[in-house]
């Protein structure tokens, strides 16, 4: 069977999921086997951050502990945990979806995150050039979910919601869809305080 050439295939679908991962754990596992599926992504690619901006360095484990832990948690083929944002030297979101994309202009991108982050993401550095850059898939995180709804981000790309998540990594952005799914209840700040 002869290879079909590049210009012909179909881009991989990945989906990035980026934070701490302080510690990894059951409902970032949840969330992406829910991405895999809904969005039909080829893989997810845990992007386990040095250092969140937003976030204080007190509490906050060593980065090689941090993925060594999502390693573990991730167990499966298709989720790929890395250090990118170490070797690309990027701090901030918009940076690295940025270098992400200029490096793999055959691969279509798409951004994963929870409601909650969808109600914080206008206090993240350029969050208006994320939506520019990749479509935005965000999940369900239970109670949440109606004030993210509400919230800024989603106000302002009302006009860019996609209805069909399978559409959603071939959708030129800004684009981005809410997934009202099962929610994990696990949680990285609970587990830290049970500690």
């Amino acid at each position: 069977m002869s290879e079909v050439p590049t210009r012909h295939r179909a881009r991989r679908r990945i989906g990035l999921l980026g934070g701490s991962f302080n510690p990894a754990h059951d409902g970032h596992r949840h969330i992406s086997l829910l991405a895999l599926k809904a969005l039909g992504l080829d893989e997810v690619w845990w992007l386990v951050s040095p250092q969140n901006p937003l976030k204080p360095v007190h509490g906050m484990a060593p980065l090689d502990r941090r993925l060594a832990g999502a390693r573990t948690v991730a167990r499966h083929p298709r989720i790929r945990v890395s250090d990118v944002e170490r070797r690309l030297n990027t701090r901030f979101t918009v940076d690295t979806l940025t270098q992400l994309c200029r490096r793999h202009p055959d691969i279509a991108f798409v951004w994963i995150m929870g409601a909650d982050n969808l109600s914080q993401i206008p206090r993240w550095k350029g969050w208006t050039r994320i939506f520019a850059t990749v479509p935005v898939a965000v999940f369900d995180r239970g109670d949440i979910a109606f004030r993210a709804l509400a919230g800024k981000a989603a106000s302002r790309y009302r006009h860019a919601r996609v209805t069909d998540p399978r559409q959603l990594a071939a959708s030129r952005p800004p684009a981005w869809c809410f997934l009202f799914t099962a929610v994990h209840p696990a949680s990285s700040t609970e587990i830290r305080q049970r500690r």
